[in-house]
């Protein structure tokens, strides 16, 4: 006994032999039996949220919560903190404990980062299930708002790890201040872009799949981006559109349109007599509401044409969608060209008339 005594009591590289076994328990113990709990506690959570999905319900947020930050824990950060359990108990030379030290503070903060950008993520997708299945058309957006939050976790981290290895960080901040100020100028386009994509984000004045016409372009949104948006064209080209420039313009957005309203006009010959002129608003009308998911105006003769005496009819087409409106409206223009000739009543071309007076007779000497 006395031996093994003296056995553990032996000292390699100024600690004993006991020293170096509880410490490489300690690490064995940190670096083995925690990653082998997580793994158990990580496929448990699959199997409840595997429940949860086949059950249909939501969920618990502080199940979910726990889970993610369980996920992102990683090995580099285990191994660390294997280290500094073993480190804590063996007396090591100074420049390796400032090693072992600057290692460990910076593993550290990285990995509260990671829990901080986890905990982000896990709030926004909490907001984008909101109210029932995911909405794929504010995924990008909330991609952009997750990125900026990432930025801001990932410098605040940094900041407290330079604070803890004794780092002053006011005469940085101070520093990066003014140093902030002239990269701002410098890039000032490029954070433009960024800030109209959080306002893109936060407003929501589009998302993705709705239909746009920006000025003099039109197209389909397809992702918005931390400095552009970008826009599937008619043609099927692709668009790109910097967000600070987005947002100067005017967007119209045909995608949360309610209904449509339409305005045609008409024009008939000027020979057309009053009674048929009278008869063609209760005409229009009637055809119009002959057709589905339309709501009848008005139809009014309105103005005297050159050539022509001119109606304008208005009326909506309660869906916005375009292909129902063309049809409605191809079905209005037939039914008119109908109706107008089963009742005699002429449209409207451009014509001249010449009329030639006869010259007045001259009379002979008497």
């Amino acid at each position: 006994m006395e031996d093994l005594t003296a056995i553990l009591e032996h000292v390699i590289l100024g600690n004993t032999l006991r020293e170096w076994g509880l410490a490489a328990l300690a690490f064995a113990f940190t670096f083995v039996v925690v990653p082998a709990v997580r793994g158990i506690a990580a496929r448990r959570q699959r199997a409840r949220t595997a429940e949860y999905a086949r059950l249909g319900k939501p969920m618990p947020a502080g199940i979910h919560f726990v889970a993610r930050l369980v996920a992102s824990t990683s090995r580099l950060f285990l191994l660390t903190l294997a280290l500094w359990f073993a480190t804590r108990i063996l007396t090591l030379p100074a420049k390796l404990d400032h090693a072992f030290t600057l290692v460990i503070v910076l593993t550290f903060w990285l990995q509260v980062a990671i829990w901080g950008v986890a905990a982000a993520r896990v709030s926004l997708d909490r907001q984008l299930h909101k109210g029932g299945p995911a909405d794929a058309a504010r995924a990008g957006s909330f991609e952009v708002l997750l990125f900026v939050t990432s930025v801001a976790i990932y410098s605040f981290a940094l900041l407290l790890a330079l604070d803890n290895l004794g780092v002053q960080i006011k005469p940085l901040l101070a520093g990066l201040g003014i140093g902030g100020i002239a990269i701002a100028l410098a890039v000032q386009t490029v954070l433009g872009d960024l800030f109209a994509s959080l306002s893109i984000t936060l407003d929501k004045p589009f998302e993705i799949g709705d239909a746009l016409v920006v000025d003099d372009v039109s197209g389909t949104v397809e992702r918005i981006g931390i400095k552009s948006t970008r826009l599937r064209g008619l043609g099927g080209e692709q668009i790109i559109i910097s967000n600070a420039d987005l947002l100067k313009s005017r967007v119209r957005n045909f995608k949360r349109m309610r209904e449509r309203r339409y305005a045609f006009n008409i024009g008939v010959t000027c020979e057309t007599p009053r009674a048929r002129l009278a008869e063609i608003p209760a005409i229009v009308e009637a055809i119009v509401r002959a057709q589905p998911k339309t709501r009848f105006d008005r139809c009014h003769l309105l103005r005297f044409g050159d050539w022509s005496l001119n109606f304008e009819a208005v009326y909506f087409v309660t869906e916005p969608d375009y292909l129902v409106f063309a049809n409605a409206q191809q079905a209005i223009n037939l039914a008119l060209l109908e109706e107008f000739a089963r009742r005699g009543i002429g449209l409207a071309y451009p014509t001249q008339r010449q009329v030639i007076d006869a010259p007045a007779a001259v009379s002979g000497p008497s």
